[in-house]
């Protein structure tokens, strides 16, 4: 069997291997066991000078590779260009997208070090498998270096539609780069198709595929029922006072669509008065790049809007909204999801997301909750009986989450039990199985 080379901008530490806290990490954790592995990425630190050799630790057949980036180049790469200018742009937000050939400048430096420091850990057969859209030039600069490596890549976030992706002034530059892989994956076939154009476009030809992205389905699921009858659950259940929990689990992301979730939520109360005193909703947004301006204004309009629907809405013994931008332990949230009477995961884009199917895999299969989606969420392409939504539209949201807190137990069961059989089938063992027997295959 093939070594796997699994390369990410983050690498977990040895003390995850048996218990991955990072979603690659829990998603690659049986690709892992299953194949002499080396994982290679950043350290998580910086250096003030050139990165140097990478550190090596070992854990039976998994070997972790880490190098340090440059303090003079990681803002360019990791605030700028990765998340400042490739985050917005692949999420359809041109418009949040900062394009400064200084960061790009930075971006390739990064990814030549990369490649400096992997190449001589490569063995010929290797199979190296690079993740995510900090690493996209990573393959041409690695067919540079080595041979009879087979290299192939994944895009865990959206790609967005030909003519939007070549506003990037590199975007010629990057698309050649994916030629330099046997096999490209996404999420979906609608991102497969969008890649698919734009490297037709520039002359590129390499396999293009959807491979929709997992998780632990059994493991979640577990986890949710046990963590329902444990002590923070009960918490929450008590808090409530009998009223139907409406949930939100996101990091605080404006591709989440957190502000116009509220808004549909407010057009709820103001639309649907039944619900009034009779649903909380409690939204978890662990706070995210919190150092970005962006964020922090978002961080300060949704509190804000928080702020205003309870203040207009809120009785001496109720509070409509309950907000978190602090971490909640997975399995804790796991307890959440079981309980909750509507999940309600409405981004504006995004690649898959994972919420949708653990909370479906969360579900108590007698009583199961129902789902809002939104139609732009990459899950929606699989996960069809859930109440599909457009996000930018407030009453459209406060109608499914009524037709949600409405909707006759038999009802809810029904689309439950189609959701679960695809969310079972597709774990993440699967995903992670299905994309490395393709890239074996390839020439």
């Amino acid at each position: 069997m093939s070594r796997l080379v699994i390369v990410s901008n983050r690498v977990p530490s040895l003390r995850e291997r048996n218990q991955p806290a990072g979603g690659l990490a829990v998603a690659l954790k049986d690709a892992v066991a299953a194949h002499e592995t080396l994982w290679f990425g950043w350290s998580g630190r910086t250096s003030a000078g050139a990165a140097g050799p990478p550190q090596i630790a070992h854990s039976r057949r998994l070997t972790l590779a880490t190098v340090d980036i440059p303090t003079e180049l990681f803002r360019g790469y990791y605030e700028g260009f990765s998340n400042g200018t490739l985050w917005p742009l692949l999420h359809w937000r041109t418009g949040l997208a900062e394009f400064s050939r200084t960061h790009f400048e930075a971006y390739m430096a990064v990814n030549e070090q990369f490649a400096d420091a992997l190449a001589p850990l490569l063995r010929p057969g290797d199979l190296v498998w690079v993740h995510d859209y900090h690493l996209i030039p990573l393959g041409a600069l690695l067919r540079a270096r080595v041979e009879r490596v087979r290299l192939g890549f994944f895009l865990h976030i959206p790609f967005p539609p030909a003519p939007l992706f070549e506003t990037l002034p590199q975007s010629k530059r990057l698309l050649e780069a994916f030629g330099a892989y046997q096999l490209v994956g996404t999420q979906t076939k609608a991102d497969a198709r969008h890649l698919s154009q734009a490297l037709r476009d520039v002359g590129v030809e390499t396999q293009v595929e959807g491979f929709p992205i997992g998780i632990d389905t059994a493991g979640f699921a577990a986890a949710a029922e046990k963590a329902a009858t444990g002590p923070e659950v009960e918490r929450l259940r008590s808090s409530l006072g009998g009223r139907a929990l409406i949930l939100g689990v996101d990091r605080l992301d404006y591709s989440k669509g957190l502000p116009e979730r509220l808004r549909g939520y407010a057009a709820l109360l103001r639309r649907f008065p039944q619900h009034r005193n009779h649903v909380t909703f409690l939204q978890v947004a662990p706070v995210s790049r919190g150092e970005i301006g962006r964020y922090r204004a978002l961080r300060r309009e949704l509190d804000e809007l928080a702020g205003r629907i309870n203040g207009e809405n809120a009785e001496f013994d109720w509070t409509p909204v309950r907000y978190m931008t602090r971490s909640v332990a997975r399995n804790t949230l796991a307890g959440f999801h079981r309980i909750a009477r509507v999940g309600l995961v409405t981004p504006l884009r995004d690649g898959m997301n994972l919420v949708a199917k653990e909370f479906v895999a969360a579900q108590d299969a007698h009583n199961p909750g129902a789902l809002v989606l939104s139609q732009f969420a990459g899950a929606a392409e699989e996960l069809d009986a859930a109440i599909l939504v457009n996000p930018h539209d407030p009453d459209e949201i406060a109608e499914a989450v009524d037709s949600a807190l409405s909707m006759p137990r038999e009802e809810r069961i029904a689309r439950w039990r189609s959701m679960y059989e695809i969310v079972k089938r597709g774990t993440a063992r699967v995903w992670a199985a299905e994309f490395l027997e393709r890239l074996e295959q390839t020439g």
